[in-house]
């Protein structure tokens, strides 16, 4: 009760920071991109694409890999340094800047700039559509790329910039260093048949991410004098719950039952 009384509280309130960055004023922005990227990964794009041959993307998508590959780390880079740095975070209740912080617009910027990568990593559906690969676009990539990008937006929306979810993003940008690492390296090995060896352990360090976000948040709600970061606690390690039993689920099926042998029928 308690719980449902601490969401109800949050979702009224008015946005903390006055500052809103593009795409941050209103909800309709973002809800109107998400509505159109599933339409498009789900009806329009593979109609579209029915009776036509893929398209070779293999250039572009090695140059948004390395994009992805040098955002990605300079996120990390800039992160660490303002975490240890100027936001002074105490990792036992991490607490947003106040608005007349000198380093507060270095907060916003930097947790927008995850916002906004949200954005870009949904063109990587869109590539699986006009490559004509289904197989790619399950039910746990959509709902992940959708979730991520709201939940970026609810929270700087509702929480502002910084905080308990800015050290919950930080170990997202790691495993997408990994990730796009992964993706880059295989379209430089188009030649090899099935997937590099290191592949499975993508989910395994995606699944040690929601592991820690789910243990920090546990820890942060055991704080008795950090009520600033309850609700996003909440809400970190309880989607950590649902995408640990996600990812394990895909997990078993990709990598463990694949693996058994067929038993033959006499």
């Amino acid at each position: 009760m308690a719980m449902l009384v601490d969401i109800v509280n949050f979702l009224g309130k008015s946005p903390p920071d006055p500052v809103r960055l593009p795409l941050l004023s209103s909800h309709k922005p973002v809800l109107m991109i998400l509505a159109t990227y599933l339409v498009f990964v789900k009806l329009v794009g593979p109609k579209l694409m029915e009776n036509r041959k893929p398209f070779d993307l293999r250039g572009v998508i090695k140059v948004y890999n390395i994009m992805q590959i040098l955002y990605n780390v300079a996120m990390f880079v800039f992160a660490t340094h303002f975490m240890l740095g100027p936001g002074a975070f105490n990792f036992r209740c991490i607490k947003n800047l106040p608005p007349d912080h000198s380093y507060k617009t270095w907060e916003r910027w930097l947790t927008y700039s995850y916002f906004f990568n949200k954005l870009l990593d949904l063109l990587e559906t869109v590539f699986f559509v006009l490559r004509k690969k289904d197989r790619q676009i399950s039910f746990l990539h959509v709902f992940h790329h959708m979730y991520m990008l709201y939940f970026s937006f609810m929270y700087l929306y509702y929480y502002g910039y910084g905080g308990h979810g800015f050290l919950m993003c930080f170990f997202n940008v790691i495993v997408h260093i990994m990730m796009y690492t992964y993706y880059y390296q295989s379209s430089l090995n188009k030649d090899v048949k099935g997937d590099l060896w290191w592949k499975k352990y993508i989910t395994v360090v995606q699944l040690i991410q929601f592991g820690i976000i789910l243990g920090h948040s546990i820890y942060t709600l055991q704080q008795p004098d950090c009520p600033s970061a309850r609700f996003s606690a909440i809400c970190a390690g309880g989607i950590s719950i649902v995408f640990i039993i996600l990812f394990s689920n895909f997990y078993y099926h990709a990598y463990i039952k694949s693996q058994k042998p067929v038993k033959k029928v006499d």
